[in-house]
């Protein structure tokens, strides 16, 4: 068994003013975007999208985190977060779904590049290439806060979290961690030329891979991962995160077939 690092999950405070790692682990994912979007948007002379970077950042951010929270309330937490209203908004506490922060990305950039005269699915899958960064960073600041935690297991490495009783458990965030952020970006990142003139696959192509493989990665991982303790398992064990991430899969290849065929 190992032994958890039980860090603290805030770095430094100044009177009321917190900042914590699973905060800075947004901050981080958000750079690091920034970044490569950039890289990208002059590696393939995107110059359309440059003259509209710094917007279009801002509506994607606040679209990711108002969808990631607003998806965690109503796919896992709706009675709570009815009862109490204003814990909606202590996102510092935890509590961001992927699958309502996409929806959020997706919905926030469609109206962008619409009002813009922007090339939305040229756009998505520059921007989805860079997305397991923030997923990787976010499981691991799931790891720091000590939630989100594995079922019980006696593997050698398996740990006992606070909250999470005395037996030891999987750290099912690392998995994560690993599978949606470092996997998944090593893949996106080697295809994403494969969209880019002269491309041999459809724009939107990197968008609906993404939705299927993160679909494929956390219906494995859910096995390992204990389900929330106010929800369990939906039906036959399966869990919330396997029933979204199985729609998100058809989704992903729906949405491969259909620009496929629009771009023939």
């Amino acid at each position: 068994m190992m032994t958890f690092p039980n860090i603290d999950p805030v770095i430094f405070a100044i009177g009321p003013l917190q900042v914590r790692w699973y905060g800075l682990m947004y901050v981080l994912g958000f750079a690091a975007t920034l970044l490569l979007v950039k890289y990208q948007i002059k590696r393939f002379n995107f110059k359309e999208l440059d003259v509209h970077f710094e917007n279009l950042n801002l509506v994607l951010i606040i679209s990711l985190v108002l969808g990631g929270r607003l998806g965690y309330v109503l796919f896992y937490n709706l009675p709570y977060y009815y009862n109490n209203p204003l814990e909606i908004l202590a996102t510092w506490q935890g509590g961001m779904s992927f699958h309502g922060g996409m929806l959020g990305l997706i919905i926030g950039g469609v109206i962008f590049c619409r009002k813009k005269g922007l090339d939305f699915w040229r756009a998505a899958d520059i921007y989805t290439v860079t997305i397991p960064i923030g997923l990787g960073l976010g499981r691991i600041g799931n790891f720091l806060n000590g939630e989100l935690y594995g079922r019980v297991t006696d593997v050698a490495w398996g740990m006992v979290f606070p909250g999470g009783g005395p037996l030891p458990r999987h750290p099912s965030q690392l998995y994560e961690a690993f599978l949606e952020g470092v996997i998944l970006f090593c893949i996106l990142w080697f295809l994403k030329d494969k969209q880019n003139p002269p491309a041999s696959w459809p724009s939107g192509s990197m968008m609906a891979i993404c939705m299927i493989l993160y679909g494929i990665f956390r219906i494995f991982i859910e096995f390992f991962r204990e389900p929330d303790a106010h929800l369990g398992f939906i039906a036959a064990g399966i869990t919330m995160g396997q029933l979204l991430s199985s729609l998100m899969i058809a989704a992903g290849v729906i949405l491969f077939l259909v620009r496929r065929r629009q771009t023939k």
